[in-house]
């Protein structure tokens, strides 16, 4: 058994010499196939020696087994020591362990806050089955047409379904109550519809294919958040409500969710009119969902195929494109995705920061504990064990700041969403800190703790005892640890300035757009629009008459001076456009013809919303159906389309719009008899359209069913609603007054996104601030701690106060311009980043970084000033006599 004894006894010295799984197996391999020839020439036949080895290898196995429990145990147990000596350190020095959880916390809770939201705009799969299945269809990135839809649907074969949409004012609703009518926001889908997209329903059913038909339509379906408004009702299926003027059957009611922020509150079917069914007129939105096998890339080809058939088969449809995107996607910019993603880096940058700190002061922890660790070296500590017990530290100290920036994070996202602008708020009903976002927050808790842990405990884990204990604990100025804390100190205030940097570029392009001459006055201006029945007729002469009355009644009201009634609005991003020809001119392909904002106004427009006339002369009343076709054209569109010609003897062909109808007419001549300046309106990206051309045309011979009305007042617009509601009832008791704002209120929607951003930004970089002013302040506070004895000596020979002042605040100073190198290529980097995103601000925008380097250099001034005041009031002798 010489064999056996010998392969248990080297068993036991791999298992005491804690051998890594692979050498035990490899070396107890060789060893069984020994002690198997063992076997066999002790007289055991092949087999029963093979049996016996096996039962051996058993016992090792066992023993493997044993070893293991016995290595996890004892890491188990060395872990659990390391957290109670981390612990008791952390108590003893409450002072750091504050500034070390503060300093984190912010920056967790600042990560986790902008990743909920980022992940609930661009990451969150929507709450429908199969959501990455759904897939929006639109001509480039806008609506279609009726006809359009309809062949695409036809022809088409990636999707399963195909169904159009369509909500905004034009499809809203007035509903009977027991008091005045009230506004609903309204959408009308494809029979359908829901079912495609998996929405449930806690009362009753989708619409029916046979309820997409005239006649059959007065059908409704409510969201949840409508259904809980008018009484949450069991029984309401099967009931009808006065929507319009019009008697509807309640036949469902949707489950909470999406819809219930979505952009109607009251759904009917989508049924088109004769005329409707064109390729001209564009106002639907198109959902489809994939076939199942059937993948993004390959639903494009089939589409881009579609498109190019009907080019062929329509020449008008040679430049209709068929773009397929993610549902999720639909209505997310490029701006608003950058705008995010660019948030989100910012916070990066902050945790950066965050980390860099903590490392710093780590650091200095780690060189007034230079004694500790080399007695615990000298008693037997390996440099592993010490490496183990500070990164323990670490990560103690993160997952502490992490849990706090949980907390944080959802206090921010609370912030966030009641700070929201109104368009986002279907945004913030997204946002909540769920598994996603908890694994973030876990994710960003441990690399920040190996960040800002690992160095500074290989450090001090690499320390010579001897050397240590021969000093007799005096804890002097490393210049490894002194370079590398002030280089750490140069990456923070780099990165700080290249946050601050593009926060006030943000701000800079906040006031540039505030104070932007836009064309038109927005104070004392209310107004509201008027959802009129399509029931109701529509012809010229009634739809004329009834606005007619409705401004008379209005501009009667005492302390209202004008009164106008607007098809579209000033500033307002959903006008409609119109394709045009100058009369006399080539004839041009109608596919060519250049395109141009359409308004149409009553005439006491330009004198209510206070637009100035360049050349020739306004509308007026006499600008009606049985004169000379009129119009009025802007500064902008004089310089783009009439360079060189008297604008007032030029005549514009364009089609006739046909009042309540969907579709444009035969083409009309219309005399330009009036030039008024430019109103800007937000552009396809940020800020203002700096090319605006624009055509007016008189309201009383261009009527439109529904139109918007806005009254200049004497007085506070708001206090004068409920008399100018008064008024509207008295020609029309079933009309309510929908979308009611001021201009002002109008006008500050307009730049809701862009102060949201600009606060989220300030904050970040007032973070960034403190949080680098914070490492200054320690890093020189630890400085001067170290050099006590130098700055001793130094007043001992006769240095005065102020130069001890003046050392310790140039030798921070230094670093701080160190930073500014750095920070100033940053700043650079997000210049061009931010570009796209910013109004009238350059790239490198100077002024703003001259500004923020300034206020850092202030920052870091007196973040350096308290440890120098601290340095020149030491005492030389008592400081002498201590060393």
């Amino acid at each position: 058994m010489t064999h056996l004894r010998r392969f248990i006894s080297k068993l036991l010295g791999l298992f005491k010499n804690s051998r890594t799984e692979s050498d035990l197996e490899r070396e107890i391999a060789s060893h069984l196939v020994l002690l198997e020839d063992d076997f066999v020439q002790q007289g055991m036949s092949p087999q029963k020696a093979y049996t016996a080895a096996r039962r051996v290898y058993g016992g090792v196995e066992r023993a493997k087994q044993l070893h293991r429990d016995e290595r996890s145990i004892r890491w188990i147990d060395h872990t659990v020591q390391n957290l109670r000596y981390g612990f008791r350190q952390l108590r003893k020095s409450k002072a750091f362990t504050a500034t070390v959880l503060l300093t984190l916390s912010l920056g967790i809770g600042a990560n986790t806050a902008i990743f909920s939201v980022v992940y609930a705009v661009l990451l969150a799969p929507l709450p429908y089955p199969d959501p990455n299945e759904l897939m929006s269809l639109s001509n480039g990135n806008g609506p279609v047409a009726a006809q359009t839809y309809l062949d695409w649907a036809g022809r088409s074969t990636a999707f399963q379904d195909l169904k159009a949409w369509t909500a905004g004012s034009a499809h809203s609703f007035n509903i009977a109550t027991h008091g005045e009518p009230e506004y609903v926001s309204g959408m009308k889908v494809s029979p359908g519809y829901f079912r495609m997209l998996g929405s449930g329903f806690v009362l009753g059913r989708d619409f029916r294919s046979e309820e997409g038909y005239q006649g059959r339509d007065r059908v409704v379906i409510l969201t949840h958040a409508v259904w809980k408004k008018l009484g949450a009702n069991p029984a309401i299926i099967g009931t009808t409500m006065r929507m319009n003027g019009d008697a509807y059957m309640v036949v469902g009611v949707l489950a909470p969710g999406p819809q219930d922020q979505g952009p109607g509150q009251l759904i009917v079917p989508l049924a088109f009119k004769a005329e409707q069914l064109n390729y001209k007129f564009t106002w639907l939105f198109v959902t489809g969902r994939l076939k199942a096998t059937v993948t993004l890339k390959q639903a494009q080809a089939n589409m881009d195929a579609v498109a190019e058939q009907m080019g062929r088969t329509d020449p008008d449809l040679k430049n209709l494109k068929a773009t397929v995107q993610p549902l999720s996607q639909q209505f997310i910019t490029n701006d608003r995705k950058r705008t995010l993603w660019l948030l989100f880096g910012a916070v990066g940058f902050i945790l950066l920061i965050a980390c860099m700190n903590v490392a710093n002061l780590l650091l200095a922890r780690g060189m007034s504990r230079r004694k500790e660790m080399a007695v615990r070296g000298s008693l037997g500590a390996t440099h592993g064990t010490i490496f183990a017990q500070l990164l323990t530290e670490s990560l103690l100290l993160a997952g502490i700041g992490g849990m706090l920036g949980l907390a944080i994070g959802f206090a921010a996202l609370k912030g966030f969403a009641a700070l929201m602008p109104l368009s986002e708020k279907a945004t913030a009903a997204n946002m909540h800190l769920n598994v996603t976002v908890l694994l973030f927050t876990i994710a960003a808790t441990t690399v920040a703790g190996l960040l800002f842990g690992c160095v500074p405990a290989w450090y001090s884990s690499r320390i010579d005892p001897a050397e240590v204990l021969k000093d007799g604990g005096r804890t002097g100025a490393d210049p490894k640890h002194r370079a590398l804390r002030q280089s750490l100190v140069v990456g923070e205030f780099a990165a700080a300035l290249a946050i601050l940097a593009g926060a006030g570029s943000a701000i800079h392009s906040f006031y540039n757009l505030v104070h932007a001459n836009l064309g038109l006055r927005t104070d004392h201006i209310m107004t509201f629009h008027l959802q009129v029945p399509e029931s109701r007729p529509k012809d010229s002469q009634r739809i004329v008459a009834y606005y007619r009355d409705i401004l008379d009644k209005v501009g009667s009201v005492p302390g209202v001076s004008h009164a106008a009634a607007i098809v579209g609005m000033p500033l307002g991003e959903d006008n409609w456009t119109v394709k045009f020809a100058i009369a006399g001119s080539p004839d041009a392909d109608v596919r060519h013809r250049p395109v141009a904002n359409l308004q149409q106004v009553t005439p006491s427009y330009c004198q209510t919303f206070g637009i100035r006339l360049v050349r020739g002369r306004m509308i007026s009343d006499e600008d009606n159906e049985a004169n000379v076709k009129v119009l009025m054209v802007n500064e902008d569109f004089v310089s783009r389309f009439m360079k060189g010609v008297d604008p007032l003897k030029q005549r514009l062909v364009l089609n006739q719009i046909i009042p309540g109808v969907w579709s444009f007419g035969d083409p009309v001549v219309w005399q330009i008899v009036g030039v008024i300046n430019t109103v800007r309106h937000p552009g396809d990206g940020h800020g203002f359209s700096g090319d605006n051309p624009e055509i007016t045309l008189p309201f009383w011979q261009s009527p439109w069913p529904n139109a918007n009305i806005a009254v200049r007042t004497k007085e506070e617009p708001a206090s004068m609603l409920r008399t100018i509601d008064t008024a509207v009832h008295s020609v029309d008791s079933q009309i309510a007054l929908g979308d009611q704002l001021t201009m002002d209120e109008f006008r500050e929607g307009i730049f809701a996104n862009d102060r949201f951003t600009v606060m989220l930004l300030s904050s970040f970089g007032v973070t960034a601030l403190l949080i680098a002013a914070m490492g200054i302040y320690g890093v020189m506070a630890f400085s001067v701690a170290q050099r006590s004895h130098e700055i001793a000596v130094r007043m001992a020979l006769g240095a005065s106060r102020s130069r001890v002042v003046a050392l310790i605040v140039k030798e921070g100073l230094a670093m701080t311009f160190g930073g500014f190198v750095g920070g100033l290529l940053g700043s650079i980097a997000v210049g061009r980043m931010m570009h796209a995103l910013l109004y009238n601000v350059a790239t490198l925008d100077v002024p703003t970084i001259c500004s923020v380097a300034l206020l850092l250099l202030l920052t870091a001034m007196g973040a350096c000033y308290l440890p120098a005041l601290r340095a020149a009031s030491v005492r030389p002798m008592e400081a002498l006599r201590m060393e």
